[in-house]
């Protein structure tokens, strides 16, 4: 579960009042034996001193309190006047820390591309949103209440607090650069207008959508949504398949690394135009690799092969899904990411 750090007192402002309360206690014990006073009279004598107010009600009599006086008055205001100033420094810093960091967000917001929107930072998109963040994608996240602000903020998200129906809230989202959007609110209404609004400032968006009905799942299709779910369905399917084909669901959960120790998972690679991959065969490719099976294979314009001929000659541009361990799978997208020599 996404949680927002734990924040701390400022050292700055500890510090100045554990002396501040050390001045004061010190300031009654003393007035209390120089002057004879109760404790009470002390206490009252030392802060009417400490805070410059001077009533005059209750005074020191002796040259010793006077004295005694002066040097707290010297040492107390001066402490005074640090932690005013201590506070002043926090309060103005924070504010000018957080005018910095929205501007500084709002800028990296306008220079984003081929990013991922989240649209609703409820359960459902918190746990999308840390699954997209465990894999490297650059992501912003649009919510309308302003209470997950300090938690996107921790976590070093982008955000929009506002909401998706509004079309000025989806551009400060960059959703016309965006690459994907996750439509994740708990309304079907909210997610079939915001899929509508989406797809025409970004034609080529792919749009995956979360519905909470029969009806919800059938509009949000016709709205232009490539994907649809529903949390309440995938749910039963999963948990009926666990009874009846246990061994497929446990290999399932191995192949998106839920509960691997071994960190097995299965992953799809794009090679480069130019790859160290060109012209090599699948098999040549998986003996190098022995933690590595590639299971599926797309070229050029086809559709995707599952289970491909180990001959299959390997060409910049090729899609690959393998199955394998995570040394073996980071290896793989090293070399299909990498130009030949030469």
């Amino acid at each position: 579960m996404l949680r927002p750090a734990t924040e701390r007192p400022s050292p700055r402002l500890v510090r100045p009042l554990l002396v501040l309360l050390a001045l004061v206690a010190w300031g009654t014990a003393g007035f209390a034996w120089i002057e004879g006073l109760s404790a009470i009279d002390a206490l009252y004598l030392t802060a009417v001193t400490v805070s410059t107010v001077g009533y005059g009600d209750v005074v020191p009599v002796t040259p010793a309190g006077r004295l005694f006086t002066v040097v707290l008055i010297l040492v107390g205001v001066g402490t005074g006047l640090y932690l005013l100033t201590a506070l002043a420094e926090i309060v103005i810093e924070g504010r000018l820390a957080d005018l910095l960091g929205r501007k500084a967000m709002v800028r990296d917001l306008s220079r984003l591309e081929r990013h991922v929107v989240v649209c609703g930072f409820g359960r459902f998109g918190r746990a999308v949103a840390g699954e997209l963040m465990a894999a490297g994608e650059r992501l912003v996240v649009i919510d309308t209440d302003p209470e997950v602000e300090p938690v996107l903020r921790n976590l070093g998200v982008p955000h929009v607090i506002g909401s998706g129906l509004s079309d000025e809230v989806l551009e400060q989202a960059g959703i016309g650069r965006a690459r994907a959007l996750v439509v994740a609110t708990g309304s079907d209404s909210d997610n079939v207008f915001i899929t509508l609004s989406a797809r025409e400032r970004n034609p080529a968006l792919h749009i995956h959508a979360r519905a909470e009905s029969e009806a919800g799942l059938r509009r949000l299709r016709l709205a232009g949504a490539q994907q649809v779910v529903s949390a309440y369905q995938i749910g039963g399917v999963r948990m009926a398949a666990a009874i009846v084909r246990p061994a497929v669901v446990d290999f399932v959960e191995l192949s998106s690394g839920g509960g691997s120790p071994d960190g097995v998972g299965l992953e799809e690679v794009r090679t480069a135009a130019t790859t160290t991959l060109a012209g090599r065969s699948l098999r040549e490719i998986e003996a190098d690799q022995p933690g590595l099976r590639i299971v599926a294979v797309q070229q050029a314009d086809t559709a995707l092969r599952i289970a491909p001929d180990m001959g299959t000659i390997i060409a910049g541009g090729d899609l690959l899904v393998a199955f394998g361990d995570r040394r073996s799978l980071d290896v793989l997208a090293a070399l299909a990411a990498a130009a030949p020599r030469g």
